[in-house]
Formats: structure tokens, C-alpha cells, sequence
């Protein structure tokens, strides 16, 4: 079975009128994406005023596999979720969740306000059976290739069942998207000994050590990037920090090896010389290939792209929802949360 509805095609529900550069980066990752994967049927979704003359080309260029859909307005990104959820029904984040509600979408993508799209996917969808809150779960690069990280902030108070819950989600999306068996989990915590950290935390270790899943222990902060664990499981506050901080910590970097690299003449000789390899670091640690952040635990896909991502970037998110889709992540949710509760009873 190749997708929920037994396609050979995934159908994605796009949102083009979200994002800070405008419906012009999300049709450019229409195309991008579209040419890369001859199976990816797309649905963009905006006011027809933008996206029926942005999207003429791509209808004429990828014939039969390009349509739109209306949606009369838009949710700004300094909007509050309960005001968008409330009193923007027909906002193209919203169109295109209900597509997916409907069975019209396999998936939705979206570079909209987060709070928002999060907000209006679980209202749309629902969460899954046994699962409390959703999460919001990305790929950090690492020493090693890539670690999966949630939640990345939609709870910022969790409880010892939900990191659980959290854990599950985490294993199966590592397994779907990058075909790892049996990924090895980990909570993220202040030290790697048994009696650090909160309460919470510590009993979350003790429901994940008696479970099946294969729950490796305590993390660190830098096992995200230095590490050989698959997915770290955090609450949604320690994750945001987490995922910012190390934003912050690659713009130090790029910045002053700019800085040092231009200080004088010698050092632009240097930065010539260099350039292949600094040209190959800048790919290793590219935000764009990690751009996409999944939001597990709802009963549909739905996929969020950084809000400053260019057409690579958020074509590399339409890429992950594809993924998902064709794996049935919630379905597989549902399985291995039932196998691990059977195997504890």
C-alpha cells in the first residue's frame, strides 16, 4: 500500500499563501517539487486573485497533476491561533487541512504562522486514539547524518505519559522516513545519570525502560549534534530552546567565519583557497535540507515549513509529507502505541 487511499500517487494540499517570502517561494517549490517526483500531484490553495495567475504556468507545465483551490483569506503570521482558529475559517492554512480531513489531500503543507496551523490541524483532525497532544518532531543534523528531535514547542508542560507518547511518534517516524528499524531513543535531560532531572522526566525514563521500544537512556544538549541516538524526546519548552539555540549558534558561526575570511587581504586569499571546502560545509549544514517539521499525533499529515524558507527549502518539506503519506505515519502510530501498551499488559 503505497498511500492511505491505495494511490500510487501522493496528492498534497499546498498552502501558498503563507510564508515571509510571499506565494512566489511557494510556487517556485511547487515547481521544484513537482519536476523531482513524478508521482506528486499538488493542490494549491490561496486566494484565486494570487494563486490562479501565479499558478498558469505550472498548470500548463505539469498538465493533469497541478489544481487549485479557494480560500478567501489569510492568516497573518503575528496572528493569535484562537483568533485564526475562530475567525478565519476559510484561511488557506485551514482549506488546506480540511482537504485532508475530506480524504481530497494526503497531506498539507504549510510555511504558515505555527501556533495557528498547529491549532487548526488538531481541531480539524483530531489526535490520534491514545495519543493526548500532538508534538512537533525535525531532523537536527548531526555528526552521524541526523537525530529527530521532539517536541519542538507545541507543549511547553508535559507529562511523564506524554513524553511516552512522544517517544512512540518519534520511533515511527524515524523508521518510515529513514528506514531505521529500530531507532534508538533517548530523553534529553541534564545529565546522562539516572537521578538527574525533574520528576517528570525521570519517571518518563521508567515508563520508556519497560517498554519495547529501544530507550537508550538519558541525552545531553550536544548528543543532538555529537551523538549516535536517533530520536531525543523533550517537552515542547526544552525543545524550542533546544532547536533556537542551536539556530542562533549556526548564524554565530557562519557570521564570523565571514568576519575573519574578509579581515584582510591575506585572509580573502585564504577564503579562495578554502572555497570548495567552505562550499561543502554550507551543504553538510544547510537549514534547507533539514526544512520540514512534522506534526505527529493527529489523525492526517501535516507538514510545516519554516516560515523564512526559499523554494529548495520548502520544496524539501513537500518531499518529507510525501514521505509520510506514502508510510502512513498516523496509522503506524497507532500500531506500534497499541504493540508497546500489549507488551507492558
Amino acid at each position: 500500500m503505497d498511500t492511505p487511499n491505495s494511490q500510487s500517487t501522493v496528492r498534497i494540499a499546498l498552502d501558498v499563501m503563507s510564508g515571509d517570502l510571499g506565494p512566489e517561494a511557494a510556487v517556485e517549490a511547487a515547481r521544484l517539487a513537482l519536476a523531482a517526483h513524478d508521482d506528486l500531484y499538488l493542490t494549491l490553495v490561496g486566494q484565486p486573485h494570487v494563486v490562479d495567475p501565479a499558478c498558469a504556468d505550472l498548470i500548463k507545465s505539469f498538465a493533469g497533476r497541478v489544481d487549485t483551490a479557494a480560500a478567501s483569506e489569510v492568516v497573518t503570521m503575528d496572528e493569535l491561533p484562537s483568533k485564526a482558529l475562530r475567525g478565519k475559517k476559510d484561511s488557506s492554512i485551514r482549506v488546506a487541512i480540511n482537504r485532508v480531513k475530506s480524504g481530497d489531500a494526503d497531506a498539507a503543507v504549510s510555511a504558515g504562522n505555527t501556533g495557528a496551523v498547529m491549532a487548526t490541524a488538531r481541531f480539524v483532525l483530531k489526535t490520534l486514539p491514545g495519543i493526548d497532544r500532538p508534538a512537533i518532531l525535525s531532523e537536527f543534523p548531526s555528526i552521524r547524518g541526523h537525530t529527530h528531535v521532539l517536541d519542538l514547542g507545541a507543549n511547553a508542560e508535559c507529562s511523564a505519559q506524554q513524553l511516552y507518547q512522544f517517544a512512540v511518534m518519534g520511533a515511527v517516524v524515524a523508521r518510515a522516513v529513514n528506514g531505521i528499524e529500530r531507532p534508538s531513543i533517548a530523553l534529553l535531560n541534564i545529565g546522562e545519570e539516572e537521578m538527574k532531572g525533574n520528576e517528570i522526566v525521570r519517571e518518563a525514563a521508567q515508563l520508556l525502560s519497560a517498554s519495547a521500544l529501544n530507550y537508550v537512556g538519558f541525552a545531553e544538549g550536544n548528543d543532538v549534534f555529537m551523538g549516535d541516538i536517533d530520536v531525543i524526546v523533550a517537552d515542547g519548552f526544552t525543545g524550542n530552546v533546544a532547536m533556537k539555540s542551536s539556530e542562533g549558534a549556526a548564524k554565530l558561526i557562519g557570521q564570523l567565519m565571514r568576519e575573519e575570511f574578509t579581515r584582510s587581504w591575506f585572509a580573502k586569499c585564504c577564503a579562495a583557497a578554502a572555497a570548495p571546502v567552505l562550499k561543502a560545509f554550507a551543504r553538510r549544514i544547510d537549514p534547507g535540507l533539514y526544512n520540514g517539521a512534522s506534526f505527529v499525533g493527529l489523525n492526517g499529515t501535516v507538514v510545516k515549513s519554516h516560515g523564512s524558507a526559499d523554494a529548495p527549502a520548502f520544496a524539501n518539506a513537500i518531499r518529507i509529507a510525501m514521505i509520510e503519506a506514502r508510510k502512513d505515519v498516523p496509522r503506524r502510530i497507532s500500531d506500534l502505541l497499541a504493540e508497546t501498551l500489549a507488551s507492558e499488559g
